[in-house]
């Protein structure tokens, strides 16, 4: 009689244990499942890049070889040309201005290779 007194005992107390152990795994969940969100909040949050040269900042034709100044900023410091997602530019401007910074490295007024 006393061994099945001391297993049920031994069973609510692991039963407990058991309880515990699911409570702060549930909080730590609790506590990243925060964490991630936030995270993704501030991931995705960011303003729409427009085309300078669709909304008329920038005219088109303004954009030459000869134009250095205005090609500078849309080079890194390395001397790549800075790709689309980065500069906004939308797909028929970015390759118009590809060209003319091409251009602009033929006749040596840009630089292919930052030293």
């Amino acid at each position: 009689m006393i061994e099945k007194e001391t297993d049920i005992q031994m069973d609510l107390n692991v039963l407990e244990e058991v309880k515990k152990e699911k409570l702060e795994v549930a909080a730590e969940d609790e506590v990243k499942e925060k964490a991630s969100s936030d995270r993704d909040k501030k991931k995705f949050f960011y303003s729409k890049k427009v085309c300078r040269f669709c909304t008329g900042q920038i005219k088109p034709e303004e954009v030459t070889y000869k134009n250095v100044e205005l090609l500078r900023r849309y080079i890194m410091p390395s001397g790549k040309i800075l790709p689309r997602r980065i500069t906004g530019t939308c797909a028929k401007h970015q390759r118009h201005l590809a060209e003319e910074i091409k251009k602009a490295r033929i006749l040596a007024l840009l630089p292919f290779l930052a030293r």
